[in-house]
Order: structure tokens, then C-alpha cells, then sequence
């Protein structure tokens, strides 16, 4: 299952929040976007990402780092999206 969190990079915070839960990357990005536009603000500066979620999460609860990865497995991954641009 898709999951959007709240990420804000604070490593001292391993758990995140769960925002929501989305069967599908599409209707995950559409829940995204929706935030987006409701914060109006940039995608990198609403601390939200999509993650695929190892084990069964909720809305309202949290997910620990171990416990999901950023791309689904066996998931197509866009080009360029593994590694940083710069060296």
C-alpha cells in the first residue's frame, strides 16, 4: 500500500506521520497534489512524500523509517530519480 507522510527530515524523529493510505502511486500523487494546492505551497516545502508501506499502516498513525521504502518493489523507477544530481 501507498502511504503519504509527513517527512521533515529530522533524524532524531524516526517515526513519521501517516497522512493517508492509497491503493495505487496515482491516486497517492492525486492525494499530493491535493495538499499541495491546500498548503499552497511547493511539493518540497510541505514536508509530504509517498512512500510504499511494508506492513499495514493507518491514517493518523505513525510508521517507522524500517518500515517503508520510497519505490514499491519491482516498480518501475522514473530515470534519475535514485540519485542525487549532484556529486
Amino acid at each position: 500500500m501507498y502511504a503519504l507522510i509527513y517527512d521533515d527530515h529530522d533524524l532524531a524523529k524516526p517515526f513519521k506521520r501517516v497522512i493517508s493510505i492509497h491503493k495505487s502511486r496515482e491516486a497517492a500523487e492525486k492525494a499530493l497534489k491535493k495538499r499541495q494546492d491546500k498548503l499552497g505551497r511547493k511539493v518540497w516545502d510541505c514536508n509530504t512524500r509517498i512512500v510504499w508501506a511494508h506492513h499495514r499502516a493507518k491514517a493518523g498513525g505513525t510508521i517507522s523509517a524500517e518500515d517503508f521504502s520510497t519505490w514499491r518493489p519491482g516498480e518501475k523507477i522514473p530515470e534519475g530519480e535514485l540519485h542525487s544530481d549532484t556529486d
